[in-house]
Parts: C-alpha cells; sequence; structure tokens
C-alpha cells in the first residue's frame, strides 16, 4: 500500500499525539482519530486518508504510556509510523493495539512530508523516490499481531484454534 508521509521531528511527545484532556474520555476510534496530532498539526486528522505514513525523528511517542497515543493513529488509518527511534513503552503500546512501528533513521533523513512510499513489513524495505531504505524485517509473531489487528485479536484466535 502507497501512503503520503507526514512528516514530524524528534521527541513528539504522547500528548500531542493524543492529548491529555481526552484520555478519561470514552471515544469511538474515529472520535480518536478527528483528535489524532491536533496540537502539533491541526490539518493532520482532516487531511491524513487511510495508508498514509507518519515519519518522524529520535524518540517518538515519549512522555506518558497512553495507549490512546497509538490507537488514535491506527483509527486514523496511518500505515505505519518511521523513525529514528522510539520511546519504549510507545513501541510496545503501537504493536500490541496493531500499529507498526519501523525505526529507519536513513528513510527518516531522506523523506520529505508529501512524499509518497510503499513499506514492505515482511521484506524489511521503504520504497520511494526511487530509492530502498531497508530496515529489519519484521518477526512473524510480529506481523501475526499486526494481522489479527493487535495483540488482543491476536490472543482471542489463538485460543480459538485450541
Amino acid at each position: 500500500m502507497k501512503g503520503k508521509i507526514w512528516k514530524y521531528g524528534d521527541n513528539v511527545n504522547t500528548d500531542v499525539i493524543y492529548a491529555g484532556k481526552y484520555t478519561y474520555q470514552q471515544l469511538k476510534p474515529e472520535e480518536m482519530a478527528a483528535k489524532a496530532l491536533e496540537d502539533l498539526d491541526p490539518a493532520f486528522a482532516k487531511g491524513v486518508k487511510p495508508g498514509d505514513i507518519i515519519l518522524a525523528g529520535k524518540n517518538f511517542g515519549c512522555g506518558s504510556s497512553r495507549e490512546q497515543a497509538a490507537a488514535c493513529l491506527r483509527a486514523a488509518g496511518v500505515q505505519a509510523v518511521v523513525a529514528k527511534s522510539f520511546a519504549r513503552i510507545y513501541f510496545r503500546n503501537a504493536i500490541n493495539l496493531g500499529l507498526p512501528v519501523i525505526q529507519c533513521e536513513e528513510a527518516a533523513d531522506a523523506l520529505a512530508a508529501g512524499d509518497e512510499a510503499e513499506i514492505d513489513f515482511a521484506g524489511g524495505r521503504i520504497l520511494a523516490k526511487g530509492r530502498v531504505f531497508s530496515f529489519p524485517p519484521l518477526p512473524a509473531s510480529v506481523l501475526g499481531i499486526l494481522e489479527a489487528g493487535g495483540l488482543i485479536e491476536w490472543t482471542k484466535k489463538k485460543l480459538e484454534k485450541k
């Protein structure tokens, strides 16, 4: 799937991804998507399309451990977040919620907002601007979680097979 890149800098924290004032509100996924990145980029929620990609610098998802910061991006249709590095808890929350997160410094440096890219998760490749950017392919276990839509759905499917 090809998607447009939305590019941000270093230390994009969970409070600008999904503002704390919404944390304890019971919002539907589409309502969460409408709040995504509103304090960092007010145009994002209105302009993002299914399959788009967020590209960022170092330490993406730093701050609090709120799961909504990954859930709102997934609900908005974001195909993946590609960054130079991730905050540890955000990285795990994203996988658990079915949002692919890829560490690829070369792509983060070379690509710009508005570029189009395609990601091959199993092959460990980002294709953009006639170039190939490599990252470690996602393990089968992680791909299974992502394909199931997150860890809870993956676990349900595993239990159904027993």
